[in-house]
């Protein structure tokens, strides 16, 4: 079974930056693409940013777009998401897992889920 461990977040005043990590059990090519989620609370899951690992493409949520860039290392089998220009509204849990590429499923509840990594945007 995959496994993930998040890293990298933090406590950031608004229009901040910080650059969170996802170091994935076995090969990042096992999977055909990994995102980065978030859960603010009392809010759903959503998908913030996803890539493809064989050849890169990514796709991004509205609200993040131009704002948020996801990249990948294949060697270290890692996923990255470096958040710029930080908005309170940002403030959630952040984690990695699969991703729906093509669709828009979410894993869900029952599904592995990493610890993940807080982030809090606030002045």
């Amino acid at each position: 079974q995959m496994q993930v461990v998040e890293s990298g977040g933090g406590s950031v005043q608004p229009g901040g930056s910080l650059r969170l990590s996802c170091a994935k059990t076995g090969s990042l090519y096992s999977v055909y693409a990994m995102g980065w989620y978030r859960q603010a609370p009392g809010k759903q899951r959503e998908l913030v940013a996803c890539i493809v690992s064989n050849g890169g493409s990514t796709k991004y949520a509205d609200s993040v777009k131009g704002r948020f860039t996801i990249s990948k290392d294949t060697v270290k089998d890692m996923v990255y998401l470096q958040m710029n220009n930080l908005k309170p509204e940002d403030t959630a849990v952040y984690y990695c897992n699969e991703a729906d590429y093509w669709g828009d499923s979410i894993p869900g509840e029952e599904a592995y889920w990493g610890q993940g990594t807080q982030v809090t945007v606030s002045s």
